[in-house]
């Protein structure tokens, strides 16, 4: 059970497919709204993003999080613009 926000730091992320999208790096808060906003992955898988460009998931998508945290869904392939 989580206890403190930071110890999502470091945490895998995985696609509802099994596939891992990266790790986090650090979590987008919403301070006027008291919630977590996102988590920011810096070096994604290349598979998934397009040049492993850094993104910040909605917090919306995440299904659970234990030792891993696992999306409710994922994109097949992100496309930077």
């Amino acid at each position: 059970m989580l206890t403190q926000l930071t110890e999502l730091e470091g945490l895998k992320v995985y696609s509802d497919k099994g596939m891992l999208v990266g790790q986090v790096d650090d979590i987008v808060i919403d301070l006027d709204g008291n919630k977590i906003y996102g988590l920011y992955i810096e070096n994604t898988n290349s598979d998934l993003v397009e040049g492993g460009t850094a993104i910040s998931i909605p917090y919306r998508l995440v299904k659970t999080i234990g030792d891993i945290i696992i999306l409710k869904g994922f994109p097949k392939f992100v496309r930077i613009k």
